[in-house]
């Protein structure tokens, strides 16, 4: 799954050349024939453009980084999407479960607004699945289920009740403190996923177990939903179809209430809607909230006096081949959050729309 310090650590970086490839993939035979192809074209496109604007000396360490990284890919066990963040000091690939459009970005920063867009449009959150045998922890990306098996989960609950027998003289009493102060350490082994941002929690349990990790936990506020019953054996199929519908509510909620939000905020006079002032007000750090268009894309280039021009298309290296992602990165680096909204949404704003502090 794709975290928010992955986000952070590529969105830090400020690199010449900066290459972005972004490539949809597909999961399942014969489809995913075509990923290679895909893969090779796209490494081809964005190695002809670098060849236009440096020199293959300067080049060398890029490219070196570029050919390794696209070696390592493991097209069998590939997602919707893949997306290849090369220069000259590093190299990343990321395995996508949600799709992205085919792009070749060179910049001087790294292109993440599919990235963002992909992981607010496929929204993200946690499944606790609770049990004194084993309470296991999913990533969920949208309809994608992935189980986190590390040295924190499963967690197995130790000691009487769990993996010892209860003392002959114990009662009810004794085996639900067990189980609370058990749901304790879960909770606090949880944080550590959990403290890089708040991501709606899906719980599921039987009901008792559900309620006594309820009073013991710090997250009670992010839980959008709880499953009931028994999940030690449930397969990641068997719970997409439990979990999905709880998702699908908190992401709808999401964009209504920040359709409300902007409506507020124009009476109060506190929204900017061209592009050349959301690009100036969110550098600024006065974003509160940015909601874009989904599908809208400005290359753009900064004049000298710090302005925001846009231009009619990409090429050279002081275009930047999408302004919008630009911004998406400046409101998130100053604490803003951003939504994604369907197209068309925006009319009236020029299809974005910046929620002001102040």
């Amino acid at each position: 799954m794709i975290t928010r310090q992955d986000l952070d650590y590529l969105q830090s970086l400020v690199q010449v050349p900066a290459l972005s490839i972004l490539i949809p993939t597909h999961r399942a035979f014969p489809e995913n024939k075509q990923d290679p192809i895909q893969v090779k074209n796209l490494v081809d496109e964005a190695k002809e453009r670098l060849a236009a604007e440096f020199s293959q000396r300067d080049l060398a360490p890029l490219l070196e980084n570029l050919d390794q990284l696209v070696s390592q890919i493991d097209y069998p066990y590939t997602l919707d999407g893949l997306a290849l963040y090369v220069s000259h000091e590093i190299a990343k690939l990321y395995y996508l479960p949600f799709t992205v459009p085919a792009r070749v970005v060179i910049d001087q920063t790294f292109a993440t607004r599919d990235l963002v867009y992909g992981m607010h449009r496929e929204q993200r959150y946690w499944v606790l699945l609770l049990s004194q045998a084993a309470t296991r922890l999913l990533a969920g990306t949208g309809e994608t289920l992935e189980e986190v098996q590390d040295k924190e989960f499963p967690m197995l609950m130790t000691g009487p009740g769990g993996t010892a027998p209860l003392p002959y003289d114990a009662d009810s009493s004794y085996l639900d403190d067990r189980h609370r102060r058990f749901f304790q350490q879960v909770d606090s082994a949880f944080a550590t996923y959990a403290q890089a941002e708040t991501l709606p929690l899906v719980v599921g349990g039987v009901s008792r177990q559900a309620s006594f990790f309820q009073e013991v936990s710090q997250y009670t506020a992010a839980i959008a939903g709880t499953l009931s019953g028994n999940f030690d054996k449930a397969t990641l199929p068997e719970l997409v179809p439990q979990v999905w519908p709880l998702i699908q509510a908190v992401r709808a909620a999401e964009r209504i209430n920040a359709l409300q939000e902007l409506d507020e905020a124009i009476g109060a006079q506190k929204v900017v809607s061209t592009i050349e002032e959301v690009w100036r007000l969110a550098r600024d750090g006065r974003g509160k909230r940015l909601l874009v268009e989904k599908n809208y894309h400005v290359p753009a280039i900064v004049t000298p006096q710090g302005n925001l021009q846009m231009v009619a298309e990409v090429g050279g290296t002081m275009v930047m081949d999408d302004a919008v992602d630009e911004i998406i990165e400046a409101v998130l680096a100053k604490g803003g959050d951003v939504i994604f909204v369907d197209d068309d949404s925006l009319t009236t704003h020029q299809q974005i729309a910046l929620i002001l502090r102040y």
